[in-house]
């Protein structure tokens, strides 16, 4: 009896052994099916292959061009666009949407070398077929053109007889929108610049000493 019990409990110790090692060899997981979950994630995130954005980049033109070939500006602004040093012209070009076109529409503006007054600003809108056309042009002196959330904003300074290319006695500053296939006024502002102010040669005033010092 005593060697029976002994055989049986070695039997029921292989038994046991065995339905351990069957349990770790299942594609389960084993004894832990019915433990607490993990708290380590498992999960593994593959880095992105692909850009952050789909925007398209903005096609750029040849401000130059357009303004020499452009019949819309004057004899005089074409023949006076010159580069000021080596290849730079005073040019500054700007894109955004203005018409809804099939592109972004270009503002160009033109300067002058000397003192960057603005002489003349132009809107190019693309075609369908890929070239550009004049849908809006102002030339004066001191004005310049901007791309403000959707419209078309102008700023010329105003001069009087007296006053020096620095210090204008004031602005007008005229809000576009496009609508109808053209360039509608939709707001006018009218700055006064203060005339007490110096010639700007002075310098910056002192600091008052604090009272008891």
């Amino acid at each position: 009896m005593t060697g029976w019990a002994a055989s049986t409990t070695t039997l029921v110790g292989l038994a046991a052994f065995g339905l351990f090692v069957v349990g770790c060899s299942t594609g389960g997981t084993g004894t832990r099916d019915e433990g607490p979950a993990g708290t380590q994630p498992v999960a593994q995130v593959t880095p992105s292959t692909e850009p952050s954005t789909t925007a398209k980049p903005t096609p750029r033109v040849d401000p130059v061009a357009l303004l020499k070939h452009d019949p819309k500006v004057s004899q005089r602004v074409r023949t006076e666009l010159k580069p000021c040093s080596g290849s730079a012209y005073p040019v500054d070009t700007s894109y955004g949407t203005l018409t809804g076109g099939p592109s972004a529409d270009v503002v160009v503006n033109v300067m002058t070398c000397g003192d960057s007054v603005g002489v003349g600003t132009y809107v190019y809108r693309q075609r369908t077929n890929g070239t550009y056309e004049n849908v809006f042009a102002v030339e004066q002196p001191a004005v310049y053109g901007t791309i403000d959330r959707g419209d078309l904003v102008v700023t010329a300074q105003v001069y009087e007889k007296k006053d020096s290319v620095a210090y204008p006695s004031g602005e007008e500053v005229i809000t576009y929108d496009w609508a109808d296939n053209r360039f509608n006024e939709h707001d006018r502002v009218h700055n006064d610049f203060n005339r007490a102010v110096g010639n700007g040669e002075a310098g910056l005033p002192e600091s008052a000493e604090p009272a008891g010092n």
